[in-house]
């Protein structure tokens, strides 16, 4: 029986484990009431993911129905998921290299770290979810730092986190109620300003700010006013919660490792020298950027911010020598194939110098997804840590106390919300 107990999330599910080893790779068991397969294979996991929408289909609990709505990327299948996942696309890639963007996330990022001067510790994780949260509610909605309705929206996601893995219980209190009355005050917050710019004379919209991507969806009419909600809280939700726990792993990481802390920052401040008196990064820089790709794609395979999906067979399957029958649920587990060590040299040593050959890697791990399902908001998170990363190694050194620890709960979680001692770069460890 495979259950979510909280675990190091650089680690296989200790419940696996002893499956693995009596029954092999991949093998059958019964979870969210219903008979499964549970694959650590990688050659199986691969085929899984490519294979959505043919022969499996996406297949999670109630509570995340519930919470998320029918028109939610993770949930939607078919001709909905692809109008919805194009919609998203379309926003990454106007995005991802426009100046306003990237002025916004640096901005931030050294506002941010200038708050940190006169601090002696900082709850990281909590922080950088600010940070990456008003990156990209400034893009979607033009919501600015110092509006209070960013806090709010916030607390909300929060929130709505903590009911995905919850017991679908309808009672005042629960985890599961307190995430669908966020998801209503969110889904209402959205409508409110879809509704009132409809109603904005032309004139005035130029004015006031410039066109973000609400507008852009707003124009959308092959969207309903529900599935237009639905993608701004996608958006928001993948763009600021895997951002932030993709930096923090970072940091973590970086914390132990002061040979890869050292070597980043070399690169880092080549970049810086090569500027001169340029005051901004840009996406050139960006590209600049070669090891801080490679340590965030070792965080990723470390840190296993994704554990597994839940997907259903449609018909029955042969895949070599395992067959899956039709209506049994499928658990590809990301995690094991990312610490197999048949597939990765020391597994659990935090070595950001075996993605120096990306496309090789690529063939061994999930990290990025697979198949349809594929994050499509991998860059526009990459380039918000990058550009946060370039500052925070050439300001400021930390130290991260003993037993802190990524924890899946199964997303990740730190104990004290990864509490660390921060030092400016110029001065000594006392």
């Amino acid at each position: 029986m495979l259950t979510p107990l909280a675990h190091s999330c650089n680690n296989v599910f200790h419940v696996i484990q002893p499956d693995t080893s009596l029954y092999g790779k991949v093998f059958k068991s019964n979870i969210c009431g219903g008979k499964a397969i549970v694959s650590c294979d990688k050659e199986l996991n691969m085929f899984i993911l490519q294979n959505e929408g043919k022969l499996f289909t996406s297949d999670y609990p109630k509570a995340m129905h519930d919470i998320l709505g029918e028109y939610s990327l993770l949930l939607a299948t078919g001709e909905i998921h692809r109008k919805l996942k194009n919609v998203i696309i379309s926003f990454i890639n106007l995005t991802k290299s426009k100046p306003g963007f990237l002025r916004c996330a640096e901005n931030l990022s050294i506002s941010m770290l200038e708050s940190w001067k006169n601090c002696r510790e900082i709850e990281f994780h909590k922080e950088v979810k600010m940070f990456t949260l008003s990156v990209m509610v400034n893009q979607l909605l033009s919501i600015k730092p110092e509006d209070p309705a960013r806090r709010y929206v916030l607390q909300d996601f929060l929130s709505y986190m903590k009911g995905f893995i919850s017991l679908p219980i309808p009672l005042p209190g629960t985890a599961y109620t307190n995430a669908i009355k966020a998801r209503k005050r969110l889904s209402a917050r959205v409508m409110e300003m879809i509704k009132q710019r409809e109603h904005e004379e032309e004139e005035m919209k130029k004015a006031v700010r410039e066109e973000d991507f609400l507008d852009v969806i707003m124009s959308n009419e092959d969207l309903n006013y529900e599935e237009k909600v639905s993608v701004v809280l996608d958006i928001l939700l993948g763009g600021f919660e895997t951002s932030a726990t993709l930096l923090s792993l970072v940091v973590y990481f970086l914390a132990k490792s002061p040979n890869v802390l050292q070597k980043l920052k070399e690169e880092h401040e080549a970049i810086r020298v090569k500027k001169g008196n340029e005051k901004f990064m840009n996406w050139e820089d960006y590209q600049k950027m070669e090891f801080t790709q490679c340590v965030m794609s070792e965080a990723l395979r470390c840190g296993n911010i994704v554990k597994t999906v839940h997907r259903k067979a449609t018909s029955d399957i042969k895949f070599k020598e395992y067959a899956i029958p039709k209506g049994w649920k499928v658990f590809p587990i990301f995690t094991a194939v990312h610490l197999d060590p048949s597939l990765h040299e020391n597994p659990y040593e935090f070595n950001p110098m075996r993605w120096t050959d990306k496309g090789k890697m690529n063939k061994k791990t999930t990290a990025f997804g697979g198949g349809v399902r594929v994050c499509p908001g991998g860059e526009l998170g990459k380039l918000q840590i990058a550009f946060f990363l370039h500052h925070l190694v050439l300001s400021y050194r930390w130290k991260i106390k003993s037993d802190e620890m990524p924890i899946a709960h199964p997303y990740v979680e730190f104990k004290r919300d990864m509490l660390l001692e921060m030092y400016p770069s110029n001065k000594l460890y006392p």
